[in-house]
């Protein structure tokens, strides 16, 4: 089973509203990212909500996933991805951590990061575009014990800096793994790059 978890449980302090609920074409930033693990190979979907939860889950039909309140939302995203690994299936193969500010990922890219694994059985797999990495990155259960136990400071990238020589990076021509929306102007420029 592969668990695709969204971490959208952030205060979003530098947006003008919580990023879940940002609009992205007919839809919002979850409703995109749901969408496309929807129509991906992915075996389950699970939303990680925190600040604002209430006023998301009345905004957005979420039925279809499995949701998970972090209530320490403000200890950082980190604590969202330890309360998701807690709550995922003991026979879950893997992890496919999507971030709900970066709505441009798509189900081709899901399903080649899906494929390779199932092909390599590699520990960490992390799409490149242009040699610059991205998301969604993909973790081994081998790996679920480090990534809820690293230093609090550092968080998976301290499983990403420790396993260095395991990751495998597979290169694709999608550069939507790059685009993060953090700040209003981010926002702005990229919806208009994609009403364009």
């Amino acid at each position: 089973m592969i668990n695709a978890i969204i971490l959208a449980a952030g205060e979003s302090k530098r947006m003008t509203k919580p990023k879940p609920l940002l609009t992205f074409g007919d839809h919002t930033f979850l409703e995109q990212i749901i969408s496309v693990l929807k129509l991906s190979n992915v075996d389950r979907i699970t939303v990680v909500l925190g600040a604002q939860a209430e006023t998301v889950k009345k905004s957005i039909e979420l039925s279809e996933t499995n949701i998970v309140i972090n209530k320490d939302y403000s200890k950082g995203q980190l604590s969202s991805l330890i309360m998701a690994i807690e709550h995922t299936p003991k026979e879950t193969e893997a992890i496919l951590v999507c971030l709900v500010d970066m709505p441009f990922i798509t189900k081709e890219v899901v399903d080649e990061i899906i494929s390779k694994f199932k092909q390599t059985n590699s520990p960490i797999i992390v799409p490149v575009y242009n040699k610059k990495r991205g998301h969604p990155v993909l973790f081994s259960k081998p790996l679920f014990n480090e990534l809820t136990n690293p230093p609090q400071e550092q968080g998976a990238r301290y499983v990403l800096y420790s396993y260095e020589d395991k990751i495998l990076e597979l290169d694709t021509l999608e550069s939507g793994i790059l685009v993060g929306i953090n700040i209003p102007y981010d926002y702005k420029f990229h919806l208009d790059h994609l009403l364009n």
